[in-house]
């Protein structure tokens, strides 16, 4: 249940950047800011419930992960970011170095 927590966290971590992202464009700058608000609220909770059974070096590891890979690629497939091969080979770094983490 607590790996669960985490992974909706990360999921939430993603919703705060996109809210925010929203909020530029028009008449979406209230809905934008609230999905913001909601998304960061629901995330530190949720990381909140996982730091009770999963060390915090490696939750906070896989909850940043999950939200810097979750905006990055919501950015290029949906908001038009430069998708470029050096990219995705960092994004493949992040996750590495995340399972290094949990398997040492």
């Amino acid at each position: 249940m607590y790996w669960i927590s985490l992974f909706l966290a990360g999921a939430c971590e993603i919703g705060w950047p996109l809210g925010l992202k929203l909020a530029d464009l028009p008449n979406m700058k209230i809905w934008g800011i609230g999905i913001a608000v909601i998304s960061m609220a629901l995330s530190g909770l949720l990381l909140w419930y996982s730091l009770k059974e999963i060390p915090i070096g490696t939750a906070y590891a896989v909850w940043t992960s999950i939200g810097a890979v979750g905006t990055f690629t919501l950015g290029v497939l949906v908001f038009g970011d430069p998708n470029i091969p050096i990219r995705w080979i960092g994004v493949a770094f992040i996750l590495l170095g995340v399972i290094l983490l949990k398997v040492g």
